[in-house]
């Protein structure tokens, strides 16, 4: 950045670039104050551990993903997450912040349904049997409505399969 001097004062130099700075930021803060904005919670999915590019790329889908849908307590948001071995679902109030029902592959009474191996909680039926489970869930609990979110995965074996288990079950999405 270049100095200049003042011509009428000697003593005083002023940086140029350090004027033009803070003249651009008074102008831009009146400019985002003029319209009054309503305020949305921000959504974050971001972890601090090391990652790879694959579950960075599904983290980003999923944030774009959850800036579009939100639950509330009328129609809350049922949330999927996929791991290698097993398949995680949670019906979620955004608004409130709870989590009213959970459910997935490691819980006893969809074990006893798909069975005790270790490869039996990786397929679609095991899938199926989770969003049923839910379904039946949601319905008990006077939940007839949702929003589904796939957590950044793609809607096809068993993200898929947990969407129609819980329709199966009376869930509307």
């Amino acid at each position: 950045c270049c100095h200049y001097t003042i011509p009428n004062r000697a003593q005083s130099t002023m940086s140029a670039c350090a004027f033009s700075l803070s003249a651009r930021a008074a102008v831009a803060t009146r400019v985002r104050s003029a319209a009054p904005q309503r305020r949305v919670a921000a959504v974050t999915t971001h972890t601090s551990c090391a990652m790879t590019d694959k579950e960075r790329r599904r983290q980003k889908r999923h944030t774009k993903i959850r800036s579009k849908v939100s639950g509330t307590a009328e129609r809350p948001r049922i949330s999927v997450y996929r791991s290698n071995q097993h398949t995680y679902v949670q019906v979620i109030d955004d608004e409130n912040q709870t989590t009213l029902c959970a459910v997935g592959t490691m819980s006893v009474s969809i074990k006893e349904k798909v069975g005790k191996e270790e490869w039996a909680t990786k397929t679609v039926t095991a899938a199926n049997e989770v969003g049923k489970a839910l379904g039946a869930m949601c319905v008990e609990k006077g939940i007839k409505k949702a929003v589904f979110d796939r957590g950044g995965f793609v809607y096809h074996g068993r993200v898929k399969a947990v969407a129609e288990g819980c329709r199966e079950a009376g869930v509307e999405f």
